[in-house]
């Protein structure tokens, strides 16, 4: 009996190795959800929303490195994709999407619910194709999965529901197996002469590391030592740099330490791996900038480069090794490690829980769960104020991994990857840093995780108020508006769903509670309410940032509004 094109489909995407599809049931899916329900080696993942499905594949091809996948139905089910498809590209993670499309007789007709997918999924992926005859059918499949496992990005392939049940014209796979080890690449010798060159001749000089250090812990902190040279990593990069790492001297950026920020601005030379840092106004001024990244078309994107080469990080630090001259002086080196020890300081005292007090700070709740978790645990984050205290309280060890929206900026991205982290490393512990603002935009798929009974452990940082956006708005001038949440005891939220929970209002209750959550046996949830008058000042303030943020001051005095005013004195200076 002939295979249907839904059933050659998934042989292609069992070859690849694919363990997981997730997404929402829907007719145009059928032929596609029968099949996967036939198969032993792959799961179908139902969630109860679509953009849930792309975040939670991405996350799984984020930690594990082969391809997941993530399906919608026609019309407004795969549109409900589209948003985590575009953070699983700017993540350059492997993920394939299954589109499904309307019956093909009546595409052209505007016909009930029909989209146009392959035009509305083009800018969010390396490879998108409709497929319109059973005889394109395992090839446009296998070519999806070699691009989304090569470039490394999000590849797209739109199929009508009644043509997936049709008969396949060729089930004969031409790919067996899929191998992605990576290649070794490296700039010729005569730019690493060049690279060489200039890293001899300066005295000053500071590495900026990002998520292409990925597997090249080892040679980089190598490379400092050579230097004597201050490593800064970007938030992309803390998984892969932070640990068992002397040379390590925080963050820059707005998530950032003070210590990282002047160890950039006082180099004379940058040298930059595998990071494509977006913030132009963190760069140096008047230092030589080398970049390295394996994608040429990056180099040059963010600030002025005097030396851009095309290479692994890996590769090319082994291959640079060789030619580079020990370093005598290590003053450059020792101010930025000064530096990076009074900003540690400064930012462990703000992680403090007073008992007996109400208020909590953010700082500590995160501190505790840096202290709580496991060795070997997964967090995922939400975009807003939790990435701020992830960045500056979770230490890695090189068994913990991050995920968060850190490129492509999307609320609620938490709860999601969780999703995936855990259907794809069962056992292991997985702790969100959610918002509430984040949480509320997607909490129907806690309803998932008791359907999957997936022990991902929610924290909440509730502090009533969009909080990142309120900073922003106070930072420059505007009084905030728009920003404040009503929020439930999400704690009776959780309870109603079937999953065990627990609130905290008062810091002694943190630790209790936390070790109480992360040992339950199934899902949990903590409500924590955390004070909403926080400030995460940026490493360097400008003066027009100061003069906003006085405006800001006296427009909320003018306003009625002077309490607010005094809350952020009591919170941020009274300590």
């Amino acid at each position: 009996m002939a295979k249907t094109v839904a059933e050659v489909i998934v042989d292609v995407l069992d070859a690849a190795g694919v363990k997981h599809i997730y997404g929402v049931a829907g007719d145009s899916l059928n032929g596609i959800t029968d099949s996967i329900r036939q198969r032993k080696t792959m799961q179908w993942v139902p969630v109860r929303h679509e953009e849930v499905a792309a975040f939670a594949a991405g996350a799984e091809a984020h930690l594990t490195g082969r391809l997941a996948v993530c399906a919608g139905s026609c019309g407004p089910g795969n549109l409900h994709l589209i948003n985590g498809l575009y953070d699983c590209q700017r993540n350059r993670v492997p993920v394939l999407a299954i589109a499904a499309q309307i019956p093909s007789s009546e595409l052209g007709s505007h016909y009930f619910q029909e989209t146009h997918p392959e035009n509305l999924f083009k800018e969010c992926s390396c490879y998108c194709e409709l497929v319109s005859s059973p005889n394109q059918i395992p090839r446009v499949a296998e070519i999806a999965v070699q691009t989304a496992l090569s470039k490394k990005g999000v590849a797209v392939i739109v199929v009508p529901g009644d043509l997936a049940l049709r008969d396949a014209v060729n089930e004969s796979l031409r790919i067996s197996s899929y191998n992605h080890s990576e290649p070794i690449i490296r700039p010729a010798d005569d730019q690493l002469n060049e690279i060489a060159a200039l890293l001899n001749s300066s005295e000053k000089v500071t590495i900026l590391g990002g998520a292409g250090c990925a597997g090249s812990h080892d040679e980089v902190v190598s490379l400092a030592g050579v230097l004597k040279a201050p490593i800064v990593h970007a938030m992309r990069g803390k998984e892969f740099l932070e640990y068992n790492n002397p040379y390590d001297v925080g963050m820059t950026g707005l998530l950032g330490f003070s210590s990282g920020y002047y160890a950039m601005k006082e180099c004379d030379t940058l040298l930059m791996l595998g990071t494509d840092f977006p913030y132009q106004q963190f760069y140096p001024e008047k230092a030589k900038i080398i970049q390295i990244d394996n994608r040429s078309e990056q180099i040059g994107r963010r600030s002025r480069v005097d030396i851009g080469a095309t290479g692994n990080v890996k590769d090319t630090i082994s291959a640079l090794l060789p030619l580079l001259n020990e370093k005598t002086s290590d003053a450059h080196l020792k101010e930025a490690q000064k530096n990076y020890l009074e900003a540690r300081t400064g930012l462990d005292d703000l992680a403090t829980g007073t008992p007996g007090e109400k208020l909590i700070h953010p700082q500590y709740l995160a501190k505790e769960i840096d202290r709580i978790a496991s060795k070997d645990a997964i967090f995922t984050v939400d975009v807003g104020t939790p990435v701020i205290w992830a960045a500056r309280y979770l230490r890695m060890n090189g068994q913990r991994r991050i995920l968060g929206s850190f490129n492509h900026g999307s609320m609620a991205n938490a709860l999601p990857q969780a999703i995936g982290a855990a259907a794809a490393n069962p056992g292991r512990q997985v702790i969100t840093l959610s918002g509430d603002g984040g949480f509320a935009m997607l909490m129907g798929d806690m309803l998932t995780l008791r359907q999957l009974n997936l022990p991902v452990k929610i924290v909440i940082f509730n502090n009533g108020s969009l909080g990142f956006v309120e900073l922003e708005m106070k930072a420059t001038g505007f009084l905030d508006h728009g920003v404040e949440l009503k929020n439930p005891d999400f704690s009776k939220v959780a309870e109603g769903a079937g999953i065990f929970a627990m609130r905290c209002e008062s810091p002694e209750e943190i630790g209790p509670s936390l070790e109480c959550i992360l040992e339950h046996d199934g899902p949990a949830l903590l409500d924590v309410k955390v004070n909403r008058f926080e400030l995460a000042m940026p490493p360097s303030l400008k003066l027009n940032q100061i003069v906003d943020f006085n405006l800001y001051m006296m427009r909320a005095i003018l306003n009625g509004r002077g309490d607010e005013v005094i809350d952020l004195a009591r919170t941020n200076i009274f300590r």
